[in-house]
This record gives structure tokens, sequence and C-alpha cells, in this order.
């Protein structure tokens, strides 16, 4: 007999390197300033970091989980169960990805599509979200 339950493909959020390439500008201005050059190479350097962690991190998200890929391989899995709660805080500038789960917080760059990280999130666990007052 056929079922009609629907089988979810698990979907991989596609990269943002917005945030990054920013910081990158950013920390080649305080050059400008006469601060000193110690400043531009700490933010240039975490700034680079950011940059490589966009190019190898992916986010796959199934019907009962968020998953967290480096290079392919799974390397941590949040399931959807435990959340508590999520917000994307400004998402267009890029900004921050908030979730909670019952053992602790997450806060994480958003390095991600963050329309599509919203979209699939919204799918899979939009009662959670946290709404602006």
């Amino acid at each position: 007999m056929f079922n009609n339950q629907r089988i979810e493909d698990p979907v991989i959020i596609s990269p943002s390197f917005q945030l990054p390439l920013i910081l990158i500008a950013l920390s080649f201005m305080l050059l400008f300033l006469k601060i000193g050059i110690w400043p531009t190479i700490i933010s240039a350097s975490f700034s680079f970091f950011l940059l490589l962690q966009a190019f190898t991190l992916r986010i796959k998200i199934t019907k009962e989980d968020f998953v967290v890929l480096q290079l392919g391989k799974e390397i941590r899995t949040f399931p959807f169960k435990n959340w508590i709660a999520w917000k994307l805080f400004l998402p267009n500038l890029p900004g921050i990805f908030y979730f909670r789960e019952k053992s602790s917080p997450h806060l994480l760059p958003i390095l991600f599509n963050p329309v599509q990280l919203k979209n699939e999130l919204s799918d899979k666990v939009q009662s959670l979200e946290i709404k602006n007052s």
C-alpha cells in the first residue's frame, strides 16, 4: 500500500561571505586611525578566520536536527527537540544567529544565507522563534 508520508530531504544552507569580507575591510581601515598596527592585525586575523569558516562550514537542516558540517563531515548535531528558542539578530547587516537548547545557549555569526536559514527554521521550529516586541 502507498504511504502518503512525504520524505523530506536534508537542506544544506548556502554560505554567505558577507560578514567576513565586511570585517576584513573594516580591519584594514583601522590603519587610518593611527592607533598602531596591532588592532589591525588582530582584527584582520579574526576576519580571515571567519572567512575560512565560511568556506569550510555548512549547515544541514533535517526534519529533526540542525547539523554542523565541516568539509562535509558532521561535527555537531543539535536536535530540534532540545531547542527552547531561536532568533536572527540583524540578519541584513549581517548579524548573529542565536538559539537556546535546554542545556546551553549558542551565538553564531551569520556565515550562511540568512534568508534561507530563516525559511528553513521557520518550517521546522517556527513556534520557538523569538518575535520582536
